[in-house]
């Protein structure tokens, strides 16, 4: 018996051990630093000492009239480009910013990375680059959580907002019904991945690492998560990657690790948040900026159930819901042009 219980307790150290290993992540790979990933980026410094990397498109900053600042998606860098035209740019004056999010490509981790932080990190940017004291924003998909962040808590520097698929969390106020609705409709494995993040955060990162059982196709990628003409666009982009010899965006996105990007992503956006979404006040009261949400009603990646509550919820949202888009719907059809057009100048897309 005496050997029976020391082998018990060693099992059980080494399962302790184990345990503590997987969940916890390994350190960031330090930017610049030996053996880390070269900086190929200008960057700007913040206040706490880390860098923002930063790609500018349109036309140049000193000469334009509208300034817009994008947040790139889940495992996206700055190189992820906005379906904006170059003659919209240049007809309308618009400078158009790109930077990668806190852990991604060559902007520094934050370990205190939050809805918050995520929010002054732009503000902070705008800032540095003197964009002036309003600016606009745009995110899309994971980019999309930003923009709630920006109108919550900086929504004195904002001079309009466009969220485009933006990704939603199953676990915000809503109806049961609503959330019932729209998550059980989800890939099981993406209800699985979802799960964790919001109860678990603590484990997310063991659970992405895992082999054992399937993660959210959607987090790698896979053809599932996306409808036929999502999957005929993002393959599209990944040849002419290849053909060009641009850079993998996806190791790009991941170079210092992926615990301080894609985890950290999902553990923002799938935890407990400060704030409701559905309960915003409206940033424009005297309608001087436009606030728009844009959603594929065959989106498989953000359910169309939660959108259309939010809209509900908040009447002065321009709600745009396409009937036949998947998640990259708005990369077809000129639709970026439309849905820059209504954010600068207040116009409505005739038809989706």
């Amino acid at each position: 018996m005496v050997v029976l219980s020391k082998l018990v307790l060693v099992a059980a150290m080494a399962l302790v051990g184990w345990a503590y290993k997987a969940t916890r992540p390994p350190a960031a790979a330090i930017l610049g630093g030996p053996g880390g990933p070269a900086v190929t980026s200008p960057r700007v410094q913040l206040k706490d000492g880390r860098h923002l990397a930063y790609r500018e498109g349109g036309v140049a900053r000193e000469i334009a009239e509208y300034k817009i600042i994008f947040f790139h998606g889940f495992g996206n860098t700055k190189e992820s480009d906005f379906p904006v035209s170059q003659e919209l740019a240049e007809e309308l004056k618009i400078y158009l910013l790109y930077f990668d999010r806190a852990g991604y490509g060559d902007s520094d981790a934050n370990p205190k990375r939050g809805l918050k932080s995520d929010a002054t990190d732009v503000e902070e940017l705008a800032d540095a680059l003197h964009l002036g004291e309003k600016f606009y924003v745009v995110g899309t998909s994971m980019g999309g959580y930003i923009v709630w962040s920006c109108l919550n808590y900086i929504p004195h520097r904002l001079a309009g907002a466009s969220l485009v698929v933006p990704a939603v969390n199953y676990w915000w106020p809503m109806p049961a019904d609503v959330s019932a609705s729209a998550y059980s409709k989800l890939h099981a494995a993406d209800r699985r991945t979802f799960w964790f993040a919001h109860h678990m955060p603590w484990l997310f990162y063991a659970w992405f690492k895992q082999k054992l059982f399937r993660i959210a196709p959607v987090m790698q990628g896979q053809p599932e998560a996306f409808t036929e003409q999502d999957w005929e666009i993002l393959t599209a982009i990944q040849r002419k990657e290849q053909e060009t010899g641009q850079v993998d965006m996806g190791k790009k996105a991941t170079q210092q690790g992926t615990y301080d990007s894609l985890c950290r992503d999902a553990t923002i956006l799938f935890g407990a948040w400060e704030f409701n979404p559905t309960a915003m006040k409206n940033p424009f009261p005297d309608g001087d900026g436009v606030v728009s949400i844009w959603q594929g009603r065959e989106d498989r990646i953000v359910r169309v159930e939660v959108q259309r509550y939010v809209a509900e919820k908040l009447p002065w949202v321009r709600y745009h819901e396409h009937p036949e888009g998947g998640h990259l719907f708005v990369c077809v059809d000129g639709l970026g042009d439309k849905v820059i057009r209504e954010l600068l100048l207040g116009e409505e897309p005739q038809a989706l």
